[in-house]
C-alpha cells in the first residue's frame, strides 16, 4: 500500500479520509481562514477553496482532484478543471477550483467536503515526432465520431 504524506498548513484543516472501504478518493474538506465560517459562490462564479493541506504525492504518481457527485447533481457545483492534477513535485497547499453551474448561490461552510483526491500511476513517455502515425479503423474521426446517433 502507498503512503500519502500530508502536511497541515492550517490549524482548522480536517484530515482527508476515505468515507467507505470501497471509496476510490479521499474526501477534501473546505478549510476556510480563521474567522471565516462560510464562502458564497454565485452562479457562474469560480472560487479557489483552500483545504489546509499540502501533500507529497509519491514519485511516479499523480493526485487527481475530482468533483463530488452530490455537489454536482444537487447544486451544480463542480471542479472547474476536473480532474485537477497535483504533480508529485508540488508541495504547496491543495486548492480546489470550484464553479457554480447552478442557478442559485451556494454556500460553502468550513468543513464542507468539496472534492475528492484520487492518487494513481502516471506513465512517463518519450516523445517521438514521425511523418506517419499508421492507419486505424477510426482514423481522424473526432468528437462524436464513434456514436451511432
Amino acid at each position: 500500500m502507498l503512503t500519502l504524506r500530508i502536511k497541515r498548513v492550517a490549524a482548522r484543516a480536517e484530515v482527508p479520509r476515505f468515507q467507505t472501504e470501497g471509496s476510490a478518493g479521499l474526501d477534501l474538506a473546505a478549510c476556510l481562514p480563521e474567522g471565516q465560517d462560510a464562502m458564497r459562490v454565485e452562479p457562474g462564479q469560480i472560487v479557489r477553496v483552500p483545504t489546509g493541506w499540502a501533500v507529497a504525492i509519491p514519485e511516479g504518481y499523480e493526485g487527481q482532484v475530482r468533483p463530488r457527485s452530490g455537489l454536482a447533481t444537487r447544486f451544480g457545483v463542480t471542479v472547474v478543471n476536473a480532474p485537477g492534477t497535483i504533480d508529485s513535485d508540488y508541495r504547496g497547499e491543495v486548492m480546489v477550483a470550484l464553479i457554480n453551474l447552478g442557478s442559485e448561490a451556494y454556500e460553502i461552510v468550513h468543513g464542507t467536503r468539496v472534492a475528492q483526491l484520487v492518487v494513481g500511476p502516471v506513465a512517463r513517455v518519450a516523445v517521438e515526432e514521425v511523418a506517419d502515425l499508421g492507419a486505424t479503423g477510426r482514423g481522424s474521426g473526432g468528437f462524436g465520431s464513434t456514436g451511432g446517433h
